[in-house]
């Protein structure tokens, strides 16, 4: 093998592993339950006209059994209603409870939200959550964000 060989397959490996690493990236959504996240699926977003710059949005959040988000918090205002099953939610300087099909809560703004989990190791859970946001800020933050 000429030394020219060489150099151009010694230059494909990064090139080759970045084309890995972006199909990894690319599948991990679909992996999502998998590695424990919960699923979100957009229902709907819209501008408010007498709040400039700020919208309300729609989403569903599905949990698989025993499945839990991390402690997060939101920007902004957030109503959540259970579809179904059964979900366990915790806000700082609350008391956990656990929220049947039907019922909701609401988080005020910036609400360090500790628990949210499914509370059935057996049965899938899924909430509906009506939100109020500002600009391109998203939905939910890690706690440590500022």
């Amino acid at each position: 093998m000429t030394a020219l060989a060489i150099r151009r397959n010694v230059l494909q490996v990064p090139l080759i592993a970045a084309m890995l690493l972006c199909t990894m990236a690319a599948t991990r959504p679909a992996l999502a339950h998998e590695a424990g996240h919960e699923t979100t699926t957009p229902v709907m977003k819209q501008d408010i006209p007498e709040a400039k710059g700020r919208h309300v949005f729609m989403i569903t959040v599905a949990y698989e059994p025993g499945q839990a988000s991390e402690p997060h918090r939101h920007p902004g205002s957030i109503f959540a209603y259970v579809l179904d099953g059964e979900v366990e939610s915790q806000l700082d300087g609350q008391p956990a409870r656990v929220y049947k099909a039907g019922e909701a809560w609401y988080e005020p703004p910036g609400a360090k939200h500790l628990v949210s989990r499914n509370a059935s190791s057996t049965k899938p859970a899924k909430l509906l959550v009506y939100g109020i946001a500002e600009g391109n800020m998203p939905v939910k933050l890690p706690l440590d964000a500022r």
